[in-house]
C-alpha cells in the first residue's frame, strides 16, 4: 500500500519509520528546510533525534506531489491544526485517517465531528489511537493500537493493511469512544503529573488514574461511546501509559506545575504539543454543556488557566464530600 504521513513531528516520524518496512511510505513536513535536513542526515533531529530513519522511507516537501499517489493519508498534525489539514485534502478524495488526540480548541468538537463539517459526504476516515510512545514505535517495540471509523468495512481493512508483527492494530466502530478516550486522557495525565511533583504517593496516583476514567467513560457515554471502550486500549491503556510513563508529555507539564513552573516556560522547554494543555479547557467546556460532573479536569484547568496552586487544587478535591463509587 502506497501511505503518506503528513506531519514530521515525533509521532507522525515515528509512524512512518515503522510502516515502511512493509508499504511505500511518505513522509511530509510543512516546513521544507526540516524535510531536507531530515532526508540529508536521516535523523529528524528535532523530534526524534534517537532514531535513525529506514532508508526506505522517503521524504516529501510539496505537498501535492506527497498526497497524489497515496492509497492512504495518515494525518498527523496537532489536533488545533486538523480543521486545516482536512480543509486542504477534501478536494482529493482520499481515504484518510488522524492520529491526534485532542478537542479542538476553538469548537470544543471532536475530530470525526470537525471530519463530517469539512469533507465530502461518503468520505472514508478514521481515528487511529491507543497506548504510544513514538520513541518507542519508532524502536520497533511492541505496540497495540485501535483503528476506528463509523464505517465498520473501512476501519476493518485499514486496522489489517496497518497491521503488523509489532505494531497490532485492532478496529473498532466507536469512533467516539476511541476519540474522548485519547483525548481525555492528557488532562488526567497533567493531574496525576502534578500529584507526583507534589509527592503524594502511588496511592494518590492509583485513586487519579480510577477516578480519571471514571470522569473519561461519563463524558464518552453521554458523548455517544460505548462503556466497553473505556476500558479497552483506548480508554484504561492510554490513561494508564501516559498517566505513569516517563516519556508522557503531559504528565511532564504536571509535573512542571507542582515544581511552581510557569505553563508558558514548561511548554517551551517541551518542544512538543502537549494536547492536555488545549483540551483541558474544551473539555470542560463540553463537560459544563452536558451537565457532567467533572471535578478533576475542574482543578486541571483551575491550575493552568485560573491561578490557583497545585497544592490548593488538590486540597479542593480532597475536600469535596464523599459520595458513592459507581
Amino acid at each position: 500500500m502506497r501511505i503518506s504521513v503528513l506531519g514530521a513531528g515525533a509521532w507522525g516520524t515515528a509512524i512512518a519509520a515503522s510502516l515502511c518496512a512493509r508499504h511505500e511510505t511518505v513522509l511530509w513536513g510543512r516546513d521544507p528546510a526540516q524535510c531536507s535536513a531530515i532526508a540529508a542526515v536521516r535523523r529528524n533531529e528535532r523530534y526524534l533525534p534517537e532514531i535513525e530513519l529506514p532508508p526506505q522511507l522517503a521524504l516529501e516537501a510539496e505537498f501535492d506531489a506527497a498526497v497524489a499517489a497515496a492509497e492512504l493519508v495518515l494525518v498527523a498534525t496537532p489536533t488545533a491544526a486538523l480543521s486545516d489539514m482536512l480543509a486542504r485534502l477534501a478536494p482529493m478524495g482520499k481515504p484518510l485517517v488522524w492520529l491526534c488526540k485532542g478537542f479542538e480548541p476553538q469548537s470544543a468538537e471532536l475530530p470525526h465531528q470537525i471530519a463530517a463539517r469539512i469533507l465530502p459526504s461518503g468520505s472514508a476516515y478514521g481515528v487511529l489511537s491507543g497506548p504510544s510512545f513514538a520513541l518507542e514505535v519508532a524502536r520497533g517495540l511492541p505496540t497495540a493500537l485501535t483503528l476506528a471509523s463509523a464505517d465498520a468495512g473501512f476501519s476493518r481493512a485499514t486496522a489489517r493493511a496497518l497491521h503488523g508483527l509489532r505494531l497490532r492494530v485492532y478496529f473498532s466502530n466507536d469512533i467516539t469512544g476511541v476519540e474522548v478516550g485519547g483525548a481525555v486522557k492528557n488532562v488526567m495525565a497533567i493531574a496525576t503529573g502534578i500529584a507526583d511533583g507534589l509527592g503524594l504517593g502511588a496511592n494518590a496516583r492509583a485513586a487519579l488514574i480510577t477516578r480519571g476514567l471514571a470522569e473519561i467513560t461519563r463524558l464518552g457515554v453521554k458523548l455517544g461511546g460505548r462503556p466497553e471502550t473505556f476500558t479497552g486500549l483506548t480508554g484504561a491503556g492510554d490513561l494508564i501509559l501516559t498517566c505513569t510513563g516517563e516519556l508522557s508529555r503531559n504528565r511532564r507539564v504536571g509535573l512542571g506545575l507542582a515544581q511552581g513552573r510557569k505553563l508558558d516556560h514548561i511548554l517551551r522547554e517541551l518542544g512538543h504539543v502537549a494536547e492536555g494543555v488545549h483540551t483541558a479547557a474544551a473539555v470542560a467546556k463540553r463537560a459544563g454543556q452536558l451537565g457532567i460532573d467533572m471535578p478533576i479536569t475542574q482543578a486541571v484547568c483551575a491550575v493552568l488557566f485560573g491561578g490557583v496552586a497545585p497544592r490548593e487544587a488538590v486540597e479542593q478535591l480532597l475536600a469535596r464530600d464523599p459520595k458513592g463509587e459507581i
